[in-house]
């Protein structure tokens, strides 16, 4: 801790911390390019012969949006649990992420809704024929778990997940934001108090939606620990994106002299740390299923290993790990943010690589191979378009830095030795 003292932020310093009137224009054309992708993919896709890629291919799409909005929410509980000083003057951007989720809720009826009709095209387990006793297509591993993996149970644990998150979610940013007004300090003593409980709420959710939308795809397969795989993959991704989205915003004029070279390198420590945590983690699991051998676990893997899914698993092996972990290893790239930023888009990338590793080999029961194209563009796009909107639609009028907090002037004079 130390440097040269920097001024207080007043409300009044509309220039440096509210966004441009430009960015409304920017907002609207983001969400007419995401309908319009989204009615394309929908209108290629909703075809008897490509029904199974274009839902595979919406929920990877999907997923990927939702895990920044994840890992936003994790860290804004985190910055209070922990009584983080450094992180204030990017708390405000994880807060407006998290306020994704309430668009991320409504995009989710498009997987939602087909379960709740009947449709087995993206789950497999949701046919009756596969738990029907006497049932030609009878399975016996997915009739077992008929009391878990079921259309009503899926869509009550889903409103469960989307309420829980919102709540939180709304609840920190709201409390944010009145502090903004009154400058009262038992808002962040308050939001202190009820960090531990959003943290365990955040845990258990996004362990059993990762279940659900994930690792339900393949309903024979189990993994103990895809929970904090899928979450560690949500923190990085979170960190990447904030990275590109305070770099965009430095670029527009805003928050200049705010977020400064230190704070870069904070984000690029977190970046490195959670890069090795996925590694890590991606590792442990493969190596115990590896290990143990049975057939229940290792069939996952094996469906990688075939159709040219080994391909991408390299790719994930260089791209996802050992490549950005020298990457960003070192200070002086975490301290300049031109840099910095070039390897968050970078993760985020491989991020989005990773997701269709584990989502898209279940297109046809398993035997599909690699084949990106239109339709995963025209998702991506159309759900990037709609989450980028929502994300300016939030900020419209908000400070992005919360100038009343107490811990703001210890934010600002960051030094890192």
């Amino acid at each position: 801790m130390g440097g040269h003292h920097k001024p207080t932020i007043t409300v009044t310093d509309d220039e440096s911390i509210r966004l441009n009137p430009a960015w409304q224009s920017v907002r609207l054309v983001a969400m007419a390019v995401g309908v319009l992708a989204l009615l394309l993919a929908m209108g290629i896709g909703m075809t008897q012969e490509t029904s199974s890629y274009f839902f595979h291919s919406y929920l990877t799409s999907f997923v990927y949006f939702l895990s920044i909005s994840l890992g936003a929410l994790f860290f804004v509980p985190i910055h209070h649990l922990t009584r983080a000083g450094w992180s204030v003057v990017v708390r405000r951007v994880a807060e407006l992420l998290s306020q994704n989720l309430i668009p991320m809720a409504i995009l989710f009826l498009v997987i939602l809704f087909p379960v709740l009709f009947g449709s087995h095209t993206l789950f497999e387990w949701n046919d009756p024929a596969k738990w029907e006793v006497g049932s030609a297509e009878y399975d016996q591993l997915i009739a077992h778990k008929s009391g878990y993996l079921n259309s009503i149970f899926f869509t009550i644990r889903a409103i469960i997940y989307f309420g829980t998150w919102i709540c939180i979610a709304r609840y920190f940013f709201l409390n944010s934001l009145a502090q903004d007004g009154n400058g009262d300090k038992q808002i962040t003593l308050k939001l202190q108090k009820w960090s531990s409980l959003a943290v365990v709420l955040f845990a258990l959710t996004v362990t059993f939606a990762s279940f659900d939308w994930l690792m339900s795809l393949d309903p024979h397969w189990f993994s103990t620990i895809f929970g904090v795989y899928f979450f560690a993959g949500s923190a990085l991704s979170f960190f990447a994106f904030m990275t590109v989205v305070i770099f965009l915003l430095q670029q527009d004029g805003k928050m200049a002299n705010i977020v400064t070279k230190e704070h870069y390198h904070d984000l690029g420590k977190y970046t490195f740390g959670f890069t090795l945590f996925w590694g890590y983690i991606a590792f442990s699991q493969f190596l115990l299923i590896w290990y143990a051998n049975i057939p229940e676990e290792t069939g996952w893997y094996l469906r990688r290993q075939e159709n040219g899914w080994a391909i991408v698993a390299i790719m994930l092996i260089f791209g996802h790990f050992f490549i950005p972990f020298f990457g960003v290893m070192s200070r002086h790239i975490r301290r300049n943010k031109y840099i910095l930023t070039g390897w968050a888009v970078f993760i985020l990338v491989m991020h989005y690589v990773d997701l269709y590793y584990i989502v898209m080999p279940q297109v046809a029961h398993g035997t599909a191979a690699p084949n990106f194209g239109l339709i995963d563009v025209c998702c991506i796009v159309g759900i990037g378009g709609l989450y980028i909107s929502s994300l300016i639609w939030f900020a419209t009028d908000k400070p992005l830095v919360p100038v009343k907090d107490p811990r703001l002037s210890e934010s600002l004079a960051l030094q890192n030795h």
